[in-house]
C-alpha cells in the first residue's frame, strides 16, 4: 500500500501558535516520532520555527517528514483578508522550504455558524454577494498555493464555519476549478456536520488529495449539537475519540481508499484540549496500531 500515515500538532492539543497551554514543537515531534510516525503537519503558522535551519534540524533530528500545513484563518471575514494572506504566505513559505506538499484551506469558526454546528437545516447561509465574495478568497489562496509555490491545495470542511456541511462543499467544488483545489477531507468533521464521510468519498475521491483522520464519539456528538455546545468544549469533552472507537467506518475508508489506488499521506488527527488529554502520546500510538492493524501501512 502506498498510504503514509502521519500526525498532527491538533492531536497535543495545538489549535493555534500563541496559546501558552501549548506543549512546546519540540516535545510535539519527539512524540509523534516516539508513537512511530514518519510525518507530520506543520500546525498553525508561528507554532513551528519559521527559520528553515532550525525546523529542518528538529525534524531531522527525530527523522520526521513534514507533509503539509493548515490555513485556518477567517476566509468569511471580509475584514479580516490582510490575517488570511499573511498566513496563507508564511505557511507556504515554511511547506516549500521543506519539500511539504499539501496546503489545506479551512474557513475558521465563526460566532454567527457556532450555535449550529452539527445543525444543518439551521445553520444561517450567506447571500449571493458575500458568498462569491467568501468563495473568491478561497479561490485566491488556493491560487496562490498552487500557482506561485507549487503546492497542492485542498479546502478543508470544518464544524462551525461556513464551509461546514456537504452543500456547502458541494458547491464551492462546482464553482472553483479543480486544477487550484481539491480535497483535504476529514473524516470526523463530515460526521460532525451529519453527513456519511464513506458516501462522499465514493463520489468525489477523484479529487481528494489528502486525507485527515478523525473519529466522532457519537453520544458526545449528539450532547454537544443538542446543547449547542461550542467547538474547542466538544474538544474538552473528548468529541474526537480514538480512530475506531467512533461512528467513523474505516475499514470502509480504507477500501475506497485502496479502489482507487489511492498514494500518499493520511494523517490522525485527534483535536483535544492540551490540559485536559492526559495521554496524547499514548493515543497517537493507539491510533497508528489501530491503523495499522486494519491494513494501513
Amino acid at each position: 500500500m502506498a498510504i503514509r500515515i502521519g500526525n498532527a500538532p491538533c492531536s497535543w492539543g495545538v489549535e493555534f501558535a500563541n496559546d501558552p497551554r501549548n506543549p512546546s514543537w519540540r516535545s510535539v515531534l519527539r512524540d509523534c516520532a516516539a508513537a512511530g510516525y514518519k510525518g507530520i503537519e506543520l500546525g498553525p503558522v508561528g507554532f513551528m520555527p519559521e527559520d528553515p535551519v532550525e525546523l529542518g534540524e528538529g525534524l531531522a533530528q527525530h527523522d520526521l517528514e513534514l507533509i503539509g500545513g493548515v490555513v485556518f484563518r477567517p476566509f468569511h471575514d471580509a475584514e479580516k483578508w490582510d490575517e488570511v494572506l499573511d498566513a496563507t504566505h508564511r505557511t507556504c513559505r515554511s511547506l516549500s522550504a521543506h519539500g511539504a506538499q499539501h496546503l489545506v484551506l479551512i474557513d475558521s469558526i465563526s460566532e454567527r455558524r457556532a450555535p449550529t454546528a452539527g445543525r444543518a437545516s439551521e445553520a444561517e447561509q450567506m447571500e449571493t454577494a458575500e458568498w462569491n465574495a467568501y468563495r473568491d478568497r478561497i479561490a485566491t489562496a488556493a491560487r496562490i498555493g498552487t500557482e506561485e509555490y507549487g503546492l497542492t491545495v485542498g479546502i478543508h470542511a470544518h464544524a462551525a464555519g461556513f464551509m461546514d456541511f456537504e452543500p456547502e462543499l458541494e458547491r464551492l467544488l462546482d464553482e472553483v476549478d479543480e486544477k487550484i483545489m481539491k480535497i483535504c477531507f476529514d473524516t470526523g468533521h463530515h460526521s460532525y456536520a451529519g453527513f456519511d464521510p464513506v458516501a462522499f468519498m465514493k463520489r468525489h475521491i477523484g479529487r481528494i488529495s489528502y486525507m485527515h483522520f478523525k473519529d466522532i464519539n457519537p453520544r458526545i456528538k449528539a450532547e454537544v449539537i443538542e446543547n449547542r455546545t461550542g467547538f474547542y468544549d466538544a474538544c474538552g469533552q473528548g468529541i474526537f475519540c480514538n480512530l475506531g472507537d467512533g461512528d467513523v467506518n474505516f475499514s470502509a475508508v480504507r477500501d475506497v481508499l485502496l479502489e482507487a489506488n489511492f498514494q500518499g499521506w493520511c494523517t490522525v488527527e485527534q483535536d483535544c484540549d492540551p490540559l485536559l488529554d492526559p495521554d496524547p502520546l499514548g493515543d497517537a500510538r493507539l491510533n497508528r496500531e489501530y491503523l495499522e492493524g486494519i491494513g494501513f501501512a
